[in-house]
């Protein structure tokens, strides 16, 4: 799964081509106050060439807080969560692992979670 695989949001207004840096075995959920919100689950995907915007520019939002060194990506037509750039490593981005084409979460076996509550940049 370290091919191109193609990302839309719920409505498909925004569309993404992302290779995985190693398919779903970087599969992870986060405790931090924002992603047990979203509840999604994050894969890796390369940077910087790993994620491109094939449609969708101009619905596309960026939220952030706090440091304001993530950069967490939605649609704002029907509001689902597609990437972000991580806090952790800038130089990484994580996908919305359910928005993935052909990738049902409820398959994948045991995710690990990240604590997001304790991230080593707030110490």
């Amino acid at each position: 799964m370290n091919s191109w695989h193609k990302l839309t949001c719920h409505c498909g207004s925004v569309e993404l081509r992302v290779k995985l840096t190693d398919g779903l075995n970087t599969a992870r959920r986060c405790n931090c106050s924002f992603c047990r919100r979203r509840g999604a689950i994050a894969a890796t995907a390369a940077y910087p060439d790993g994620v491109e915007l094939v449609k969708g520019a101009d619905v596309l939002q960026l939220y952030q807080w706090g440091t304001k060194s993530a950069e967490h990506y939605f649609c704002s037509v029907c509001g689902n969560y597609t990437h972000h750039r991580r806090r952790s490593n800038p130089n990484e981005y994580g996908v919305n692992a359910g928005a993935l084409e052909g990738v049902d979460p409820s398959e994948l076996e045991e995710v690990p979670w990240d604590d997001g509550v304790n991230h080593p940049s707030d110490r």
